[in-house]
């Protein structure tokens, strides 16, 4: 099925920053990372990751998980899509 304008919109509006490109690239390797992970790995502030997956998550980009005290991440199937689509751009 045809997604619209409106949603087409909601995804790239969602993945419109560079550190939310690399998350996804990140997740795509390593699906189900922490935030604390993510935050190591792209040598960010563990706050300003939390606020870019949590606008991923808000775009339907990321899945989010809790375990205990962690949230893990994974790539929704739109998630996987839009990787696919940032390849062949």
């Amino acid at each position: 099925m045809q997604k619209t304008c409106k949603q087409l919109e909601r995804y790239f509006k969602g993945a419109a920053n560079h550190r939310r490109i690399e998350i996804l690239y990140l997740v795509e390797k390593a699906s189900g990372i922490s935030l604390n992970q993510i935050s190591t790995q792209l040598k960010c502030n563990i706050k300003t990751i939390s606020e870019h997956t949590r606008k991923l998550v808000q775009a339907g980009l990321l899945n989010k998980k809790y375990r205990d005290r962690e949230v893990l991440h994974s790539l929704s199937p739109y998630g996987k899509k839009f990787i696919t689509f940032t390849k062949s751009f």
